[in-house]
């Protein structure tokens, strides 16, 4: 599934997940490296055709990896 948004954000998850934020994010995560807890999130988008859950699923795992780059 992918989905374009008006602000240049564009999410594409086909079991790997592709985010895109204008020329300057460019983050790829593989099929196996996503946790479970987001691969449900990221299945239910798909399974409801819903792009708005698809962003709300790809903004919980750029969180996540923003946390652990503030973690020492």
């Amino acid at each position: 599934m992918k989905c374009d948004y008006k602000d240049d954000f564009k999410v594409d998850y086909s079991g790997s997940l592709h985010i895109t934020k204008g020329d300057g994010v460019d983050v790829v995560v593989k099929e196996g490296e996503i946790p479970s807890s987001f691969k449900a999130s990221l299945d239910s988008a798909v399974s409801h055709n819903s792009c708005h859950e698809l962003r709300a699923a790809a903004k919980e795992i750029t969180n996540s990896l923003q946390e652990a780059f503030w973690k020492e």
